[in-house]
């Protein structure tokens, strides 16, 4: 897809960032549809325009840019969208992987990444600032560490306990007893190396559940 070809809806509720990455956009040849100060304008605006991208901000004012996504994909909007924010803790990264959001890039990042993350999510791929690299060594790769050390039977274990099922229903789809299952669960705890507590391993499990269910 060229330039030209790739419509952009900008919303933000800064009026200066927003002028200046439209001003930016329309200069390198980008048709820039509209924009929005707010979370209603931008719903309405996304789903009467139809861009092929939008580029949002998270916090704003009546819908944030999350909500705003969730509204614009129950209505089938095939947009796609990039968050371009402040924000680079884990758990928004996390949300906007919930969500399938194609893009997340930092308001400090230099114009040419915005544009490659502009140009891979045109192109039906995913762009998230490379910034986000060390959270993602120091979050993701010591849990893939531990993950190997589990059994086909333990990973299946887990999975089940992410969905939140009790050791006897997990024994009764595996067709297996419930001492094996909580056998089977000490050995996770352990192999994982998880704090002693009640319900440890589900809390840990959910939190983890959209890694695990790749598994």
């Amino acid at each position: 897809m060229i330039k030209e070809e790739i419509s952009i809806v900008i919303v933000d509720d800064h009026p200066m960032l927003l002028k200046g990455l439209s001003d930016v956009l329309t200069g390198r040849r980008y048709p820039v549809l509209d924009s929005a100060l707010n979370g209603f304008d931008a719903v309405d605006i996304i789903l009467t325009r139809r861009p092929v991208i939008a580029i949002l901000d998270i916090e704003m004012p009546g819908l944030s840019g999350f909500e705003v996504i969730k509204k614009c994909c129950e209505q089938e909007c095939q947009t796609k969208f990039i968050i371009l924010t402040s924000h680079k803790e884990k758990a928004f990264i996390q949300k906007a992987r919930d969500l399938k959001i194609s893009g997340y890039l930092l308001k400090d990042e230099p114009f040419h990444e915005i544009e490659a993350c502009i140009l891979a999510v045109a192109a039906g791929g995913e762009y998230f600032s490379r910034s986000f690299n060390e959270v993602f060594r120091k979050e993701i790769s010591p849990l893939l560490e531990r993950i190997q050390f589990l059994s086909p039977s333990e990973k299946k274990i887990v999975q089940l306990i992410a969905q939140v099922k009790t050791s006897k229903e997990i024994g009764e789809m595996l067709n297996i007893s419930h001492r094996t299952v909580q056998k089977h669960r000490a050995n996770i705890i352990s192999k994982l190396v998880l704090p002693p507590g009640r319900d440890v391993l589900m809390a840990w499990a959910i939190e983890n559940r959209e890694f695990l269910s790749s598994l």
